[in-house]
């Protein structure tokens, strides 16, 4: 994961969160700054049953339990109301909200929806 310091992510989590625009988010986008500790990241020392280390992404800070994957992405994803798909029925298009939020403050915030 320190390969992806200073580069643009896409990070999955285990659970929504309520983005600053206040609507829910499954995945965040944004630049990687650093990879720490609970204490550098949140100013004291979490107890054993608690998320130990922390990422902070864009103007965003993750803990660590709650990242599906991170990964490589350059390129700005779509943000606006997206094409997707289900294999309920034999499978079934509809179109919804992305689900991703823009935490990168040096690019445009996310479409609106």
């Amino acid at each position: 994961m320190k390969n992806y310091i200073g580069k643009k992510v896409l990070v999955t989590t285990s659970e929504w969160f309520i983005a600053p625009n206040g609507k829910s988010y499954k995945a965040i986008w944004g630049t990687l700054h650093t990879i720490n500790e609970a204490k550098e990241s949140v100013g004291f020392a979490i107890n054993r049953t608690h998320a130990n280390w922390f990422i902070e992404i864009g103007n965003m800070v993750v803990a660590g339990c709650q990242i599906f994957y991170l990964m490589a992405c350059e390129e700005r994803p779509e943000t606006g109301i997206i094409d997707d798909w289900t294999s309920d029925n034999g499978g079934t298009s509809y179109r919804h909200p992305s689900s991703i939020w823009v935490a990168d403050p040096t690019n445009e915030p996310a479409e609106k929806t």
